[in-house]
Order: structure tokens, then sequence, then C-alpha cells
């Protein structure tokens, strides 16, 4: 795969360490990819063979903590706008579209409602709804160890950083199709290691259950909500909850899908984009 590796300077000095395609076909349009937790932000393959085939740019932006990027304690969610921005004003890009997977959906929703003149499509895979969201029991059908990390985050940054440094090696269950999934080697990025891992995860994760700085319902453009019956990281009631706030978005909501598995919908996701570009 080629792609190109650059660092664009914030405003506050951060590193911002960004990824773009080389290739991108007929150029039909450019899209902003939002990460998982603890990847550097290179998009998995089924994201990069879609854009590909569908002649579309993709650029990536690891968060604060990720990969190459600088730090930034305390942030909330909807302070990955400015920082998409900064990267897409750096390489002149004016319009496009935002695709975001798990914790990277709820960034993505945010560009979309803080940059609505710049975001006319958006796609979120797999995403959290905010924590106080009307009518969810937010921790119902979610996995124990995602549950006792979550909660840590609840109680604060130091202490979820120090149930970080505790557990380093605590892991999640997988069900069978997210297994099968992530042996088809379609993360291609590297993932964060060290004590950056125990930070990286803090910050994701207190954004994830703070205040998010913006409401969901204020995506005005098109929107499409993605999301595996069978997802155990991010049970799907989450998405019927975010989808209620968000009543122009569409959804699709896949019988036989995990959390990981989900990402074959790539395809059939851009496809959408594409469209609409």
């Amino acid at each position: 795969m080629q792609l190109d590796a650059i660092d664009v300077m914030a405003a506050d000095g951060r590193r911002l360490a960004a990824r773009l395609s080389v290739s991108h076909g007929s150029g039909s349009g450019t899209v902003f990819w939002h990460h998982g937790t603890l990847r550097d932000g290179t998009p998995p393959r089924p994201f990069v063979t879609a854009a590909h085939r569908l002649g579309l740019r993709w650029i990536s932006v690891a968060r604060p903590g990720h990969g190459r990027s600088s730090p930034r304690p305390g942030r909330s969610v909807a302070a990955v706008a400015r920082d998409v921005a900064a990267v897409a004003d750096h390489l002149g890009v004016d319009r496009f579209a935002v695709v975001g997977h798990s914790a990277g959906a709820a960034h993505a929703l945010a560009c979309a409602a803080l940059l609505p003149g710049r975001v006319p499509v958006a796609v979120a895979i797999g995403a959290y709804a905010p924590r106080d969201v009307a009518g969810l029991d937010w921790y119902a059908h979610l996995d124990p160890a995602a549950t006792l990390a979550l909660r840590a985050a609840e109680q604060g940054r130091e202490h979820k950083l120090a149930f970080e440094r505790e557990h380093p090696d605590l892991r999640w269950l997988l069900p069978d199709v997210d297994v099968e999934a992530l042996e088809q080697g379609w993360f291609i990025d590297e993932d964060t290691t060290g004590d950056a891992r125990a930070v990286a995860r803090t910050d994701d994760h207190v954004a994830l259950v703070s205040p998010w700085g913006f409401d969901p319902a204020d995506v005005g453009c098109p929107a499409l909500l993605v999301h595996g019956e069978g997802d155990t990281f991010v049970p799907a009631t989450h998405a019927r909850a975010l989808g209620a706030t968000m009543p122009q978005a569409e959804k699709w909501v896949s019988p036989v899908d995990g959390h990981f598995s989900i990402l074959r919908r790539c395809d059939a996701a851009l496809e959408w984009v594409r469209r609409r570009l």
C-alpha cells in the first residue's frame, strides 16, 4: 500500500501525525478516516481497498497520544475537529467526508457537527453513544473487561491512568466472527505500546464517558450509522440510542457482524459516501 506520512503542527505546538493515500484513482473525493483506540491512524485494509476501488483519496490523523501525535491530556471528543481542520488546511483540502470506527466514530461525528461547511457526509461504524443519551443503559451487554476500563475512566483521568498501568494486559473478549476478521490481517498500522498505550487509552476513554462537547443531533449532513448486532465492544443498543438522537441518519445493523468484522461493510459504506460527495 502506498501512503505518505507527514507531520503537521497544531496551533498550540502539538505534533499531528497524518497519513494519506498516494494513489487514489480518479479523484472522486476525499475521506478523513478516524481510527479506533491504540491505532496509529492507518486505515484497515477493507477501507483502503474500497477507497482505492472507488477513486477516493483518504487522509487520517492520529489522535493525541496515538502513533506519533503529541498527547493532549483532558481533551474532549469535540477537540478533534480543530486538529482535522489544521491537517486539511495544510493539505489544501476544503471539503471532505468523515468515516470513523469504534472510538473514532464519535470523533467523525464531532467533525460533521462542528465543521458543517466542510463535511458534506459522515459515517460512524461501531459507534458509542454519548454517556448521557436518553433511554440507554450504557453498560448493558458490554464486555466485562470493557466495563471495568470505562468505569475507571468515569473516576477521572488520574484514576484511569493508574488503572491502565496496573492492568496492562487486560483483554476484552471477542466473538468468533471478530477473531476470524482479525486473522485476516486487516489492521496494518502499528499498535501503540508501552506507557503511551496507557496514556492513549486513558484519554480516549475519559473523552468518551465525559461530555463530548457537541450534540450528535447537530450533525446536519447526510449520516450513516453502521453496527454489528454481535458487537461486544460497543453493543448495538448504542447505535439505536445514537440513531434516535439523529433521526436524519440512515442506519445499517448487520445481524451477523461484531465490532471488527463490521469493517467488511466499508465497501458498501464508501459507495454510499461517494454517491453523496
